[in-house]
């Protein structure tokens, strides 16, 4: 049985290699008891498994091994009560909205390494009206969804709706996805932009070899001067929407620029690296490294890291300090903490006076000083909203910490970056987004991450 992400036990040394010399151990015990009997057993077992692999005709009546897998997973869904959920066994369970699989195989991919144990599930909305309809158009499209993930070798499962919209189809899939307790706690999008889709499917690895399977029923993707299905309003909605049912979100930018392949190749040396900026950078007059959202995004970096690919890289985790902050008391307290969570990460100071000051020095102009009140309710942040202040952050000061973040080298795998929750005035939705893209810009595959639950405890 997979492990929960959350446990990370003190002992270190079990790996392949015990596990390896048990089994010969094992062996080796059977012999010394009974050389024939061992022998004969060993013998008859390979002749078993041959007979059944070559001789067992292919079945028309269908096969018992399913009606016994469901059997146990009815029962065991029974039994998996989420009333007794508790932190320690806490797992990534990713709900993907894809609006086209053609322009997103390698984040697809890639969330299937972030979810490590926990529920996979790929969702698209459809915008039709079955009123309207002669029958249920996703049927057809099942298949095609099944074959992608087979062909992909990702763990997930798909789930189709129809709406008239995309918010109200990412709403109906929230409410709907999974069963009993294995239900989706994480959204992950792919990020609003204008950058044109480009078709990664043709040219994923998976699709090289048999281009004759490659249209698999979905249709071609959007011209780059054709209108998108979604307007940023509703996309930022999306967000707050599942904020408010208390699901965490992810919002992947550039993620197909990421070429899982290369980075493994070059993972001797040297080493691939995550980055990892656990504090609101669009809240200068607030950076925190121990909120809610801070952890999660901590133990997102490192449920990454401990996926099978990603082992060999390396988090890097940058602490933002000011003059006279006492950086060394800082840098003490979140090496302590990273201890205590067992996340190993190496910790680099990034001092960042001149970009605050450009905060500090737009508010001054304006005559509107930061409000300390509001950082204190933003440390629970369980029912925060966009700050108001934060709308007053101005672009010069973004793209100050955008290139902050990009002058942090050598450039690494991917970032992991803190996303603030959307504003409770819906008529900065707009101003919200661009700050995110500013805030994003050029800097290659980056994850913006906002959590809403504990995923980590040092009381255990």
């Amino acid at each position: 049985m997979p492990l929960s992400p959350c446990s990370r036990p003190t002992f270190r040394y079990f790996s392949w290699h015990t596990c390896l010399l048990g089994i010969a151990g094992c062996c080796v015990m059977m012999f010394l008891i009974s050389p024939v009997s061992a022998s004969a057993s060993l013998g008859f077992l390979l002749l078993l498994l041959l007979a059944l692999h070559y001789l067992s005709p292919s079945s028309t009546w269908g096969y018992i091994s399913q009606a016994l897998i469901f059997h146990q997973v009815r029962k065991y869904l029974l039994m998996l009560d989420v009333r007794k959920d508790h932190v320690k066994f806490w797992r990534p369970q990713m709900l993907l909205m894809v609006q086209n699989p053609r322009s997103s195989p390698r984040l697809i991919d890639f969330v299937n390494d972030l979810k490590k144990s926990g529920l996979y599930v790929l969702g698209h909305v459809e915008l039709q009206d079955l009123d309207a309809l002669p029958s249920d158009p996703l049927q057809p499209q099942q298949d095609s969804w099944l074959g992608l993930v087979d062909k992909l070798n990702v763990k997930a499962f798909v789930s189709l709706t129809l709406a008239p919209s995309v918010r109200h189809g990412v709403r109906q899939l929230l409410f709907t996805s999974g069963l009993g307790g294995m239900r989706p706690n994480t959204l992950v999008l792919g990020f609003y932009d204008d950058a044109a889709p480009q078709d990664g499917l043709a040219r994923h690895p998976a699709f090289t070899s048999a281009r004759e399977e490659l249209p698999l029923g979905f249709p071609p993707l959007r011209a780059p001067a054709a209108p998108k299905l979604l307007s940023p309003r509703e996309y930022v909605g999306i967000v707050a929407d599942a904020l408010k049912m208390l699901r965490n979100v992810l919002l992947a930018r550039q993620l197909e620029s990421l070429d899982k392949a290369w980075e493994l190749r070059r993972a001797a040396s040297p080493p691939p690296t995550i980055h990892v900026w656990p504090v609101n950078l669009l809240r200068p007059d607030s950076a925190r490294y121990a909120d809610t959202c801070s952890l999660f995004l901590l133990q997102m970096a490192c449920v990454l890291n401990m996926a099978r690919a990603w082992r060999r890289a390396r988090l890097r985790l940058f602490l933002c300090v000011e003059a006279g902050a006492m950086p060394g008391a800082q840098e003490d307290k979140l090496r302590q903490l990273l201890k205590d969570l067992r996340i190993q990460a190496q910790i680099q100071l990034v001092p960042w006076d001149a970009v605050v000051g450009l905060h500090w020095q737009a508010q001054r102009q304006r005559g509107t000083p930061g409000t300390p009140a509001e950082d204190e309710d933003e440390e629970e942040g369980a029912a925060v909203n966009f700050p108001a202040n934060a709308s007053r952050v101005s672009d010069e000061y973004v793209r100050a910490a955008n290139k902050l973040v990009l002058e942090q080298g050598p450039a690494p795998a991917v970032r992991f970056l803190y996303l603030p929750r959307p504003p409770a005035d819906t008529s900065l939705y707009p101003l919200y987004l661009r700050q995110l893209e500013l805030l994003t810009r050029g800097l290659g595959p980056t994850v913006l991450v906002h959590g809403v639950s504990a995923v980590t405890s040092t009381q255990l």
